[in-house]
């Protein structure tokens, strides 16, 4: 019973912030149809806005509150500097300057601050635990499963029930049309962008939360775990990526607590092992989302 809870809060945890990273990556391609590769980026901004901020004499609130409202900006500008200038040119040319700017932050951070992780100042809750059913869980892990579900919902009431998120949502579908339609679509791709770099910036919080270091590499994993998220559940579907994100968890805590320690090493090629099994069953991923594949 004991291991079955643990299970279920790990894969909660772990699924959640998995979630919000495949939300904000397929939330721009969903309007753009473009793979942003300097996602991962605005996590370590998140994390060195922090580690710089650390030594004021701020709450903790408002130094994580400073730092995912700079991952926004950081997104934004991702938009103004990588994506609108070339936006109507090939897709090459979008996506080799996606990586330039990815790049470029990483080498602003090296160059700037230092090629060492750095620490992150985070409050004592971090490194506390609860019993749950008669189960220890660290808090950080709550803290994530907390802050998924407020989240998600919040994102829902978004998409669903406010101008903006129906804007979104008619622009994926058919950004042509919803421009005829009278959707800006410069304001529609700002705001996309503006709101993947608010929940990059929290997962860069509860991504840091779990290690304690920011490195200029940090955004690597996050965007690979987005990436691969957003493929088993579905590139064009906002409901799919979040899916794609619970399954994925699932995988890795499976193996996590199924392999042993000479075969755990290898873990990363029986993740890509059973995801490619399912990519073979649903090549589409498991949720398709709008059929227009229409890039603006």
């Amino acid at each position: 019973m004991d291991f079955a809870i643990q299970f279920i809060i790990n894969v909660l945890s772990l699924g959640g912030a998995y979630a919000l990273m495949a939300l904000g990556l397929v939330l721009v391609y969903g309007i753009l149809k473009l793979v942003n590769f300097a996602y991962g980026e605005l996590i370590m901004v998140a994390g060195y806005t922090m580690h710089l901020v650390g030594g004021s004499p701020l709450p903790w609130l408002v130094m994580a509150a400073v730092g995912v409202v700079m991952a926004m900006v950081a997104g934004l500008a991702t938009d103004y500097v990588a994506f609108r200038p070339v936006r109507a040119k090939s897709v090459t040319a979008v996506l080799i300057t996606s990586f330039a700017f990815s790049t470029l932050l990483q080498n602003a951070a090296l160059l700037f601050i230092s090629p060492r992780p750095r620490s992150v100042p985070l409050p004592e809750i971090f490194s506390q635990s609860v019993m749950i059913a008669g189960v220890s869980t660290p808090m950080r892990d709550i803290i994530t499963i907390v802050a998924a579900v407020v989240l998600l919902g919040l994102f829902a009431w978004l998409m669903q029930k406010t101008v903006l998120g129906i804007a979104m949502r008619a622009a994926a579908t058919n950004f042509t049309m919803a421009r005829m339609l009278g959707v800006p679509a410069n304001l529609i791709i700002s705001s996309a962008f503006a709101i993947s770099g608010f929940l990059a910036g929290v997962v860069g919080i509860l991504w840091i939360g779990r290690i304690g270091t920011v490195a200029p590499g940090i955004g690597l994993e996050p965007l690979l775990i987005a990436f691969i998220a957003c493929v088993i559940g579905g590139m064009r579907s906002l409901q799919g990526a979040v899916l794609g994100g619970f399954i994925l968890a699932f995988i890795d805590t499976t193996l996590n607590y199924t392999l042993s320690q000479d075969l755990l090493k290898f873990r990363d090629a029986f993740t890509f092992s059973l995801v490619i099994l399912i990519l073979l069953w649903r090549p589409d991923g498991l949720m398709k989302g709008p059929a227009s594949g229409q890039r603006t």
